[in-house]
């Protein structure tokens, strides 16, 4: 099957800086079978609330799937081929996952990804995610995909100095944000999640970060 017949016909973009674009609703219509994906994965591998280096518990609960998850622990930040709280390899990206990944790559002009790691997070009303930089991965010429599904949120998109004003993206349902390039190293966040209720995920947000790390 064709990724044309996976997706459909290219959906609007819009532009957020160079090296940066947000694919409206690309994820929307394969929904339901990503959320299968996903309850697949975290079955093997559950959600948990991890600890910062400085002790402070995430509000956003995680999960990973891939050849390398991300974690945080009193150890810092970092990518693992193990679960730490079961020692088992971390599940394998679904193929849908892995092709959603490689489409919205090429839509945003970086054809060829090939993700090896792929963060989930799992928002509540009142989680958030701070500026911060994607810069555990080896290389840096490899964009972030992010997809959300479920409740809709507000996504900070900063610049390359964490005091640079971020810009607010509203985020629904399906919409996938792809950076990358120039863009690779801008500071990004999460505000605040509303209450709410989504048909497809009930009261939370499910994001999916695809991250070529090894």
């Amino acid at each position: 099957m064709s990724t044309a017949d996976l997706f459909g016909d290219p959906p609007p973009a819009t532009p957020l800086a160079p090296g940066a674009v947000l694919l409206h609703g690309l994820a929307r219509a394969d929904a339901p079978a990503i959320l299968a994906a996903v309850e697949a994965v975290t079955a093997a591998a559950p959600f948990r609330r991890m600890r910062t280096p400085g002790g402070f518990t995430m509000s956003v609960a995680m999960s990973n799937c891939g050849a390398l998850g991300w974690i945080t622990d009193r150890h810092g930040y970092r990518y693992v081929a193990l679960d730490p709280d079961g020692g088992q390899p971390w599940p394998p990206i679904p193929p849908l996952l892995q092709e959603l990944a490689r489409e919205a790559a090429a839509r945003a002009g970086f054809a060829g990804f090939a993700p090896d790691a792929c963060l989930i997070n799992r928002y509540v009303p009142g989680a958030k995610m701070a500026l911060h930089q994607d810069r555990d991965e080896r290389d840096f010429a490899q964009p972030i995909v992010s997809v959300s599904l479920g409740l809709p949120a507000v996504f900070l998109f900063g610049g390359d100095a964490r005091g640079d004003k971020a810009a607010r993206v509203p985020l629904v349902h399906g919409d996938v944000v792809v950076w990358g390039g120039p863009a690779r190293l801008r500071f990004h966040g999460v505000a605040a999640l509303e209450d709410g209720h989504h048909p497809a995920t009930g009261a939370c947000r499910i994001n999916l970060t695809f991250r070529k790390a090894g």
